[in-house]
């Protein structure tokens, strides 16, 4: 399985591992997990938000060790084909409610 992030994936990576120190071995775990489940493990954790015939659009939660709590999400795509994981987003929730949506519809846009 390969690994790729967009360029906003990884600003906000680095605007919040400053804050939440153990962020970026986190995201190294989820890796290890995406690896075995890419779609997840059918638990409540994991929400497809686009469902296509290339790609799949998940958002599922991050457990942050820093924080304790898994409030943390990543929204990430997941093309079979390809074998390929794409990172979209990071966000905290108490910072913001939901994925960002233009972010999402552009990344969908630029793969047609």
């Amino acid at each position: 399985m390969e690994f790729s992030e967009l360029p906003e994936f990884a600003r906000d990576l680095k605007r919040l591992k400053k804050k939440y120190l153990s962020l970026e071995d986190d995201v190294d775990l989820l890796r290890e997990v995406l690896r075995k489940f890419p779609e997840g493990r059918g638990e409540k954790h994991w929400n497809c938000l686009h469902r296509g015939e290339r790609v799949c659009v998940f958002k599922t939660r991050l457990a942050c060790r820093y924080l304790r709590a898994t409030t943390m999400r990543v929204v990430y795509a997941h093309h079979a084909q390809k074998g390929e994981i794409v990172f979209i987003e990071l966000y905290y929730k108490s910072e913001k409610e939901m994925e960002d949506k233009q972010r999402l519809k552009g990344y969908l846009e630029s793969l047609s």
